[in-house]
């Protein structure tokens, strides 16, 4: 599924974020943006291609903070969406 396709199936149109939007929505700034620990409940999807990395790097709230974690953990702590985004 393509992002015009994944658009579609949620009924909404997609684009970029603004960094206003971003900081309202999840309490962080762009390149911080933590997988949780978001000022509102969003919905989250997660590519199904991040499943063939043994481990991933996410966010940690800050733009010079990172944590380990697998995709399986991701997919669990957001209780996100596996999609097809390709």
């Amino acid at each position: 599924m393509n992002e015009k396709e994944l658009a579609k199936r949620l009924g909404e149109k997609l684009g970029k974020a603004d960094a206003d939007f971003v900081r309202e929505h999840t309490g962080f700034v762009i390149g911080g943006v933590a997988p949780v620990g978001h000022t509102v409940s969003i919905q989250t999807l997660i590519d199904e291609d991040l499943f063939a990395y043994e481990v991933i790097w996410a966010a940690a709230g800050h733009p010079k903070a990172v944590f380990r974690l697998t995709p399986q953990q991701l997919a669990e702590m957001t209780k996100g969406q596996v999609v097809t985004v390709k």
